[in-house]
């Protein structure tokens, strides 16, 4: 079972198609790296597939699932732009809320766990509207984590973040790779989106340019899929 399955997806907004006819699949274990320019539908992508965006056309399926059914998206972790983070709330307060969301069975542990392993543990009781937005984003990588997602869908992951926390990351995604998880990131920055991929798609004006396995000529020039499917 495929653990994403895209047939024949399109979104309009408005008249304007932001995704035209995208179908592809992703097996359990892997990493694609969703690539493109600004505004060639990587975000609306992704929301659709995370059950946050309705598509005009087409299906998504997460492990079997309709995505918008409850079975799909317990099994997903979101990250995005401004998704499930509250201003009036503490670090560790925001966690346990979404631990219970989940129904885990210790709130208090789970969100301490993924403070320190995110390295907020000591702004634990800070209110989240003082963060910087490198703290934040730390914060949403957490919340994305903390359920122990099957699938999970990260937009711009490394947005923001320093060195130390862009290493902290790629450390979560691949103990969550070796575990079986499979991930889906947009970003654009190439090198560390190909250091971790099994798989590149390249969407190019809504639809998916180019899709196929990250190959060692990529990694060594990360501009070699955009100059030969990029737009022209």
């Amino acid at each position: 079972m495929s653990a994403i399955t895209v047939d024949g997806l399109w979104k309009f907004y408005g008249d304007y198609p932001a995704i035209r006819d995208v179908s592809f699949t992703v097996e359990p274990g892997a990493c694609m790296a969703l690539l493109g320019r600004n505004g060639a539908g990587k975000t609306t992508l992704l929301r659709v597939l995370a059950g946050l965006s309705l598509a005009a056309k087409g299906t998504v399926s997460i492990l079997g699932h309709e995505v918008r059914q409850e079975e799909a998206r317990k099994k997903i972790g979101v990250l995005g732009h401004g998704i499930g983070i509250y201003d009036e709330l503490s670090a560790i307060e925001n966690l346990k809320l979404f631990a219970r969301i989940y129904d885990l069975p210790d709130a208090q542990r789970t969100a301490e766990m993924w403070l320190e392993k995110t390295g907020l543990e000591k702004v634990a009781t800070g209110m989240v509207r003082e963060f910087s937005r490198g703290m934040r984003q730390r914060l949403a990588v957490a919340r994305a984590f903390l359920h122990n997602p099957q699938v999970l869908l990260l937009d711009e992951p490394f947005t923001a973040l320093d060195d130390k926390a862009i290493a902290v990351l790629q450390t979560l995604l691949r103990e969550a790779l070796r575990n079986g998880k499979t991930v889906m990131m947009s970003t654009h920055q190439l090198r560390e989106a190909l250091e971790l991929a099994t798989h590149v798609g390249l969407v190019n004006r809504g639809r998916l340019a180019y899709t196929g396995e990250r190959t060692a000529e990529m990694l060594g020039d990360p501009g070699w899929l955009y100059r030969n499917y990029g737009e022209a």
